[in-house]
C-alpha cells in the first residue's frame, strides 16, 4: 500500500472547497506516533489539545473534536476502540467520553511506520503542502510535536501541482513591491526583504498562481492574513476579525487599526484579487465578524 499516495488523496470536502477539519488530528496522531508508537489517544485526555488545535488551524465554522476524531476512520488511517471493543460510537461528544473512546493509527499503518521510520515525515509534509500554506508549517509542527528532519523533495513532486516560480515577481511587481496591507517596502540594496508573495484562496486548495489570487504583503501581516486574523471586503477595504485581540501599541497600530482601510494597489492595468478568490478566504480562513473602522 502506497501511504504517501493514501495521504494526498485523504478526503477534501468538495463544497466549493470547504476545509475539512481531519488533517490538523492526523498530523496531531503523528506527532504522538513518533513520541510514543505503543500509544493511543483517549479522547477525553486529548479533547483540549484537539480543539485548540481546531480553533487555530481548522476551518472557521465552529467544530468539536468529536468529529475528526470519528470520522477520519473512514479514511483508512485511523481506528478507535471503546471499552465495547473495537468501532467508533459516533461523533457524539457525550459517548466519546461516556464509553471510554480511544483512538490511534490504523494497524497497517504503524506497521509501515515501524518498519520504515522516514515514512513519518514524508507524509506529514505531505499533509501539511497538500492541506496547509506554508506560512503555516513550523507553527502546526511545534503545535502537533512533530519533529521533521530535512528531505528531498523530489519524492512527494509526483504527488502535487507545481508551483509557478514567476508568481512571487508577477504579484510584488503588480503591488510595486510593498505589503498591500501596511506599505511596508524594505529592502537590502535592490533586493527586498521581509515582503511575500501570499495566495488569497490557497494553493492547497486548488488556488491558482495567478495575480488575481494573490497580494503582496510583509511577512507579518502574510502569517495574519493566513490565520485568518485580517480578509479583504467587497470594496477591496481590509477587514480585521473581532476575535483578534492586542493592547500594545504594536498589536494595535500594525493590525487593528488597519480596520477598514482601503488595500495598497495593485498598481494600474494590472488585475485586483479576484472575487472568487476573497470569498473563498473569507468562507474558509477568516475567524468571526470583522472589527469596524478605529477613531482616527
Amino acid at each position: 500500500m502506497d501511504w504517501l499516495e493514501r495521504t494526498a488523496k485523504l478526503r477534501q470536502w468538495s463544497r466549493s472547497g470547504a476545509r475539512a477539519p481531519h488533517k490538523p488530528l492526523l498530523l496531531y496522531a503523528l506527532g504522538r506516533f513518533q513520541q510514543d508508537a505503543t500509544g493511543e489517544l483517549r479522547y477525553s485526555a486529548v479533547e483540549e489539545d484537539l480543539q485548540r488545535l481546531l480553533t487555530e488551524y481548522g476551518p472557521p465554522n465552529r467544530t468539536t473534536p468529536a468529529n475528526p476524531f470519528h470520522h477520519l476512520v473512514s479514511d483508512g488511517v485511523w481506528e478507535v476502540r471503546t471499552d465495547r471493543g473495537l468501532g467508533s460510537p459516533g461523533s457524539s461528544l457525550r459517548e466519546l467520553r461516556g464509553v471510554g473512546a480511544a483512538g490511534r493509527l490504523a494497524p497497517e499503518l504503524r506497521t509501515a511506520l515501524r518498519q520504515e521510520p522516514s515514512l513519518l515525515g514524508r507524509m506529514a509534509r505531505v499533509l501539511l503542502e497538500l492541506r496547509f500554506p506554508p506560512s503555516l508549517h513550523g507553527d502546526l509542527c511545534e503545535a502537533v510535536g512533530l519533529e521533521l528532519e530535512p528531505t528531498a523533495t523530489g519524492q512527494l513532486s509526483t504527488l502535487r501541482r507545481r508551483r509557478d516560480p514567476r508568481m512571487r515577481e508577477l504579484v510584488l511587481t503588480a503591488y510595486e513591491y510593498q505589503c498591500a496591507f501596511c506599505g511596508y517596502d524594505g529592502r537590502i540594496g535592490a533586493v527586498p526583504v521581509g515582503l511575500e508573495a501570499a495566495h488569497v484562496r490557497w494553493w492547497a486548495f486548488d488556488g491558482p498562481d495567478d495575480v488575481d489570487n494573490g497580494l503582496c504583503l510583509c511577512s507579518l501581516h502574510h502569517k495574519l492574513f493566513d490565520k485568518g486574523v485580517l480578509d479583504i471586503g467587497d470594496e477591496h477595504h481590509i477587514l480585521v476579525s473581532q476575535r483578534f485581540v492586542g493592547h500594545s501599541p504594536a498589536a494595535r497600530g500594525r493590525v487593528i487599526a488597519l480596520a477598514d482601510r482601503p488595500l495598497i494597489g495593485p498598481q494600474p492595468g494590472a488585475h485586483p484579487v479576484a472575487t472568487i478568490h476573497r470569498s473563498w478566504h473569507t468562507s474558509q480562513v477568516f475567524h468571526g465578524s470583522p472589527r469596524p473602522a478605529t477613531a482616527a
